[in-house]
């Protein structure tokens, strides 16, 4: 989802700084023009911060949340790597060899030493972006919109939706303590912690994943 909020972005001119609420009222609106009454919603990342507060708001149409790789936005937990932070801080080159050696550079320290990057594999999704178009300030929107949200623990623990936290025991960007605070905050959820995983979804891991959150959402 989050690969793709600047183009939600467009469709709502009216909204000049947006919020993970603002996002998360975009679902809802978007579940209404498709009308879907209720549905199960899977968030990575910045979109698992997204169905959090979908949760939160609206959990009447939520079926079930699985929240990937996210965290609760409470500033204690630790910080990202350096590496990592270093990625964050340093837009990627405009022009398109640049950018894709730079995308690929970052999705080799997002996936972590444990499980090796498929780099024809980024590299295809590296020249798509590219393609698509790029949209430095839709990124650094979404980048202040995580940094303002706040710590969202206290209203976690009000979710009553059946929830599925999954995170990555070797993530740079949002460590496993994110993981395990999430799963905390939210009353009934499930903890699946993959050995390895970095802050990316690396085709090894993608059977599990997928029997992880085909079984929650059953």
């Amino acid at each position: 989802l989050t690969r793709d909020f600047h183009l939600v972005e467009t469709a709502y001119p009216r909204i000049e700084n947006w919020s993970i609420d603002d996002f998360a009222h975009a679902l809802k609106d978007l579940l209404d023009s498709l009308e879907i009454e209720s549905a199960h919603i899977v968030g990575e990342s910045m979109g698992g911060m997204i169905g959090q507060i979908m949760a939160i708001h609206f959990p009447e149409r939520l079926r079930s949340l699985t929240s990937i790789m996210s965290s609760t936005g409470n500033p204690l937990l630790p910080p990202p790597s350096p590496e990592v932070l270093e990625i964050l801080y340093t837009p990627f080159p405009p022009d398109h060899d640049g950018y894709v050696e730079s995308f690929v550079r970052a999705f080799k320290i997002l996936s972590g030493p444990a499980m090796p990057l498929n780099e024809t594999l980024a590299r295809k999704w590296a020249e798509q972006t590219y393609k698509r178009g790029l949209n430095p300030a839709g990124v650094a929107r979404q980048f202040a919109a995580i940094m303002a949200a706040g710590d969202r623990t206290e209203k976690l623990k009000s979710i009553s939706v059946p929830t599925l936290v999954i995170h990555g025991e070797a993530d740079p960007l949002l460590p496993v303590e994110c993981g395990l605070a999430t799963a905390a905050a939210i009353p009934g959820s499930r903890l699946k912690i993959i050995p390895g995983m970095g802050h990316a979804l690396p085709e090894a891991v993608w059977p599990q994943i997928v029997a992880e959150i085909t079984r929650h959402a059953i």
